[in-house]
């Protein structure tokens, strides 16, 4: 029998994610807003629907596998508000569903670890969002959910180059402050290890080996590119915009050990200096 994934909001992530499964014989079916990017994916092997828009039932009758990588809002999960009772009707259908959430969902630790088992106290209004989209999702009865909690990706079209090159890179520094990051191919590997293993019920931290400040990172890059360090800038006197402020909200460091105890993985990029180094050369 033919494996068919729907993913619905087939971006960054799943696109990744799709490279790994056509070449065995999937059938994927991704959901897009625009004809422009429907034609896009249809050019990648990926049958493309547009939504909201297009009819989506017979995609939900194919599927063996459902991915959800659309963002929820202040009314809530998307692809729920929309297709909430189909998707119940038909959840003993399903192999593996999957749910790409955030580690923003754990809030701020000051620069401590977190787990898969730390209380949910989100700080922020997005990582609210998640955490209420995890829970309508998980309340759907017999649905094989399994919650992917993803820290700061990065990959080819999604680095520091470009900033560093041209200049406007900024080294932010703010005491105490570290990232998590997961290099988009890792994603990839950890979701199609899940789709091999299901556990449904199961969240997992996807993210690296290492927790970084991200002046760091940028610092790093300037000397992969043999470029000036870009100078440090005071957090506290630093001209950013609110969202760019936001992602300053939250420090912690995330443990990564059920993605290898759990799911056998082997992380491509153990860290930003693999995965920077990897880009440098593979830029696309």
């Amino acid at each position: 029998m033919t494996k068919t994934l729907l993913s619905f909001g087939h971006g960054y992530s799943a696109k990744a994610l799709t490279t790994l499964l056509l070449p065995h014989g999937w059938r994927v079916i991704g959901t897009t807003r625009t004809a422009e990017k429907a034609e896009a994916l249809k050019a990648s092997g990926v049958e493309p629907l547009i939504f909201p828009g297009d009819d989506v039932g017979a995609a939900m009758d194919a599927a063996t596998h459902v991915l959800i990588s659309a963002g929820p809002d202040a009314e809530g999960d998307p692809v729920l508000r929309e297709l909430g009772d189909q998707i119940a009707a038909r959840a003993g259908q399903f192999e593996w569903v999957g749910y790409l959430s955030t580690t923003g969902v754990y809030g701020d630790h000051g620069g401590d670890w977190v787990d898969e088992e730390t209380p949910l106290v989100p700080s922020t209004r997005r990582g609210q969002w998640r955490k209420a989209a995890e829970a309508a999702w998980a309340a759907i009865p017999d649905l094989p959910l399994h919650i992917f909690r993803l820290a700061g990706i990065y990959g080819p079209g999604r680095g520091p180059f470009a900033k560093v090159r041209n200049g406007t890179a900024r080294r932010i520094i703010k005491p105490n402050q570290v990232f998590s990051r997961i290099h988009v191919e890792d994603i990839a590997q950890i979701v199609a290890a899940s789709i091999a293993r299901p556990a449904p019920g199961t969240a997992y931290n996807v993210c690296d080996d290492y927790a970084a400040p991200p002046e760091d990172v940028i610092e790093h890059a300037a000397h992969l590119l043999g470029l000036p360090i870009p100078p440090a800038e005071d957090f506290e006197t630093a001209e950013m915009t609110p969202m760019a402020r936001s992602f300053y909200a939250e420090s912690k460091r995330v443990r990564n050990d059920r993605i290898k105890d759990a799911l056998g993985v082997e992380l491509i990029y153990p860290t930003y200096k693999e995965g920077l180094a990897a880009l440098l050369q593979h830029p696309e």
